[in-house]
């Protein structure tokens, strides 16, 4: 379960756009953050998605990409056009596809790397989806199987795009817009495809175009409403708007950890087995199997963009640190201190997360702080809480201090962010690690962590 938003150049403060998503994966499902450089490719060459080859292109764009570890493509990215796509799952009364195909987020990863601006982005997934259809299994360890909507945007403008099979529709964003895991377009839309009506009314779920609406017309009622969808995007479009004509990177970022309307000092993830928040925490299943992976906030302004990444799960215990896509990636992994180990030049990983732990790599490094507040969330977030927004707001205000031209100065910085983080993630960490928990969490919920820690092989703590 995934929410994905954006606010024009006419909603923020200072005239930028902004993009913000949190990618809702499986509990151990490492997201890993990679750039893909710009390739002229070979005639007759081929690309591999996930699962099928495709015909390749003659050029692809450099990419920025936030991906489940195990697939091609990407819940969420942006490209060297300052093109930022993020793809939703949503469930339809068409059976989605089993057959190993195009899958949502090879799309996404599809359009970036072909596509100089949104509209372009949009062509590319629609001409896809008509030609290949959208099929094959999309869950880590259990089998999940959906079709896609996506909001996609570029200085200038953004789009819902919403599809079921092959059939879509998109509407072109006014100020400002969220999508979560359901259809939102009804009754109006800018652009479908051919027989997005007539498939509707064939199937006897509307009687004519008079009365035909995409959501309820395609929506399949059952899994829309586990996902707790409409709650969420009813709770991100209230916050967009309360914040139309001043929305900012903070505010993105806020949205991004957001807890709901009731939520206070004294949320606490271990309480119910049902029901999701914008900021997703996984607990007993099955309803609760999903968890925020990873988080993305883009901000571009003047041809210039900023991504702000946590690289990390659960955004309200994970900083946001910059990237520039053409100074490249900082290192984001750390070897070791063994004698003879080196560490590589600043945009070398040496190490990619995997399924299974391994705190070498900031996703997994992460997780001890993540699972460790777990025990007492509402306890333990706020021994870091204050310090994460002040370090975070020294990033804001440095960045808008000097600039950052150069590539090299943008990298240079981004490692520093990175580094500062890892460092201050191990000072918190030892800081609860001392603690103990006043609010024992409940037993359902205590359960599924050893589960998920189990399965991982990290080591379970007492609590």
């Amino acid at each position: 379960m995934c929410d994905t938003f954006v606010a024009l150049p006419s909603a923020t403060q200072n005239g930028s756009l902004i993009f913000g998503k949190n990618s809702d994966r499986e509990a151990n499902e490492a997201s890993e953050l990679v750039i893909i450089p710009h390739v002229c490719h070979s005639e007759d060459e081929v690309v591999k998605c996930t699962y099928i080859e495709i015909p390749q292109v003659p050029e692809t764009y450099t990419v920025l990409l936030a991906k489940p570890y195990w697939i091609w493509g990407a819940e969420m990215g942006a490209n060297e056009y300052n093109v930022v796509i993020g793809n939703e799952a949503i469930f339809s009364k068409v059976p989605a596809g089993k057959k190993p195909g195009l899958i949502g987020m090879d799309f996404l990863r599809l359009a970036l790397e072909r596509a100089d601006s949104a509209l372009k982005a949009l062509q590319v997934i629609t001409e896809l989806l008509e030609k290949y259809g959208q099929s094959g299994n999309c869950g880590h360890t259990h089998a999940m199987y959906y079709h896609n909507s996506y909001l996609i945007a570029d200085e200038k403008e953004a789009w819902v795009l919403e599809t079921v099979d092959k059939h879509w529709a998109a509407e072109k964003v006014k100020d400002v817009r969220s999508i979560s895991n359901g259809l939102t377009i009804e009754d109006k839309w800018d652009l479908c495809s051919g027989n997005l009506v007539q498939f509707a009314i064939d199937q006897r779920w509307c009687k004519s175009q008079s009365d035909f609406n995409f959501r309820t017309c395609y929506s399949d009622l059952l899994f829309t409403k586990f996902s707790d969808s409409m709650s969420r995007v009813c709770r991100t479009r209230e916050f967009l708007n309360i914040h139309n004509g001043d929305m900012s990177v903070r505010n993105a970022m806020s949205l991004l950890r957001d807890h709901g309307e009731t939520a206070s000092q004294n949320y606490a993830p271990d309480r119910g087995i049902t029901g999701a928040e914008v900021c997703m925490h996984a607990s007993a299943g099955p309803v609760r199997g999903s968890q925020t992976t990873g988080s993305m906030v883009t901000e571009i302004n003047n041809g210039h963009a900023i991504h702000w990444l946590t690289g990390t799960s659960a955004p309200c215990t994970s900083i946001f640190k910059p990237v520039w896509i053409d100074a490249g990636l900082p290192l984001m992994s750390k070897p070791g201190s063994q004698p003879g180990d080196e560490l590589p030049e600043a945009g070398v990983e040496l190490i990619s997360p995997v399924g299974k732990y391994d705190p070498r790599t900031l996703w997994w490094h992460h997780e001890d702080l993540h699972r460790e507040t777990l025990r007492d969330y509402s306890k333990f977030i706020n021994v870091y809480r204050s310090d994460r927004d002040a370090l975070e707001e020294e990033f804001l205000a440095t960045i808008a201090q000097k600039g950052f031209i150069t590539r090299k100065l943008k990298l240079d910085f981004s490692q520093v962010c990175f580094d500062r983080s890892w460092d201050q993630e191990t000072v918190w960490l030892e800081r609860i690690r001392g603690l103990k928990p006043k609010n024992w969490r409940g037993l359902m919920h205590k359960a599924a962590w050893k589960g998920f820690d189990r399965i991982s092989g990290r080591k379970i703590m007492p609590g």
